[in-house]
């Protein structure tokens, strides 16, 4: 299955979530092969610090050339992430043109909104050859006060768009979740009993609701 994490906007969070995601599958012992089609090429650094540091499991992380992007894409019988962002516009299409899922995450702002409702347009563009994969969306970096709307009215708002399911689990604004990233630890090794893990077992499990539920608290 080809799962594509993509936004049109900067730091919506989707390194974040491909890396925690990859290891969330890969705890349940499913097998994950990553791709970073994004210039900036976080996805590479934060499985670079986990190999370094020697973490295990090690998260495999592919970067083809533009030209390449389909068939590398298709070379694998497992679940595959891919990371990719407007900066590299013709891998994302690429990308989005045979994957089986799309997820975007959106940050509870209007202008996130207005590039969500955009890149429908891309999608559609992309699959212009009837590919007609999932689109899901969901509120990331959401706001942890519950006297602030923001994050209620941008689900609102995203609800009101074509085709898109929107996944009412929200990944709140947390310093843990900046933390994975920076030293190449999954949300639930940096801290297994803390909301942020809670929020993305809730999270990954919406998305893959036939995968088995582990204790990650322990």
């Amino acid at each position: 299955m080809i799962t594509v994490i993509a936004n049109l906007k900067g730091g919506s969070g989707k390194s974040t979530v491909a890396f925690n995601l990859a290891l969330w599958l890969m705890s349940r012992g499913e097998d994950v092969v990553a791709y970073d089609l994004d210039p900036q090429r976080t996805l590479s650094d934060v499985a670079r610090v986990r190999s370094d540091d020697e973490i295990m499991p090690v998260l495999e992380v592919n970067i083809p050339a533009d030209i390449d992007v389909k068939q590398s894409l298709n070379n694998h019988s497992c679940h595959v992430l891919v990371d990719v962002g407007a900066a590299n516009l013709t891998a994302m299409k690429a990308a989005i043109s045979i994957a089986d899922r799309i997820i975007v995450p959106v940050q509870p702002s209007q202008p996130d909104v207005w590039a969500t409702q955009r890149f429908l347009k891309i999608i559609k563009d992309a699959c212009e050859n009837g590919n007609d994969p999932e689109l899901v969306a969901f509120i990331n970096r959401a706001d942890t006060h519950h006297a602030v709307r923001e994050s209620d009215e941008a689900e609102q708002a995203l609800t009101m768009l074509e085709k898109f399911r929107i996944i009412p689990n929200r990944l709140c604004q947390r310093t843990d979740f900046r933390r994975t990233l920076s030293e190449g630890l999954s949300i639930f090794e940096l801290a297994g009993k803390g909301k942020g893990a809670d929020e993305f077992e809730r999270f990954a499990s919406a998305l893959y609701p036939g995968l088995k539920k582990l204790d990650m608290r322990q």
